[in-house]
């Protein structure tokens, strides 16, 4: 097994039980490797992994959602891609974020710094679009954060009630709101 598969394992177990709750025996199980084999690949332990998750998530993210904000089609036509690529990155809401999940107890100390450059990353970047769009950059970041928070109460949502529904409508009416 690579590296890079490990790491794919893993962040499942990471999203599942969060970082503390992530021990090196439900990392081991969930990657199918013993521990002296994720040693190997991860000297630092579960930090390490958790930052190679991290690190990979957020590609992943970039690749799939972000660049959907930049090129040269409408305002309209980037955030509708961008909303088609969070239900595939959430799983429809079903896919825990790890910016939350990275945001309490021992990971915030651990990467604090980290996940508030990713989120103000994905603010900056949907905000960029509305600027576009001919809103004034002050309302644009106001919504795009408010889009975000959004998405986030709706993830919470979803997995309280074991519903997709709370995201799914969120998604739905993203453009509306961005731009309305």
């Amino acid at each position: 097994m690579s590296k890079e598969e490990a790491i794919i394992k893993l962040i499942p177990a990471f999203r599942k039980y969060g970082y503390e709750g992530a021990t090196l025996t439900l990392l081991s199980k969930a990657s199918g490797l013993g521990k002296a084999s994720l040693y190997h690949y991860f000297p630092g332990g579960k930090s390490e992994m958790a930052a190679a998750v991290f690190e990979y998530i957020g590609i992943y993210f970039g690749e799939l959602v972000l660049k959907t904000l930049q090129g040269e089609e409408k305002p309209a036509v980037k955030i509708q891609a961008a909303c088609d690529s969070l239900r595939e990155f959430y799983d429809s809401g079903r896919n825990s974020c790890f910016l939350a999940i990275m945001s309490f107890g021992e990971a915030d100390k651990l990467f604090h710094d980290k996940v508030k450059a990713r989120l103000e990353l994905m603010v900056e970047s949907l905000a960029e679009v509305l600027v576009d769009a001919g809103i004034e950059k002050e309302i644009a970041q106001m919504r795009s954060l408010d889009a975000i928070a959004t998405i986030q109460g709706a993830l919470v949502l979803v997995r309280i009630l074991d519903d997709t529904e709370p995201f799914e409508r969120v998604i739905e009416g993203l453009v509306g709101r961005l731009l309305g």
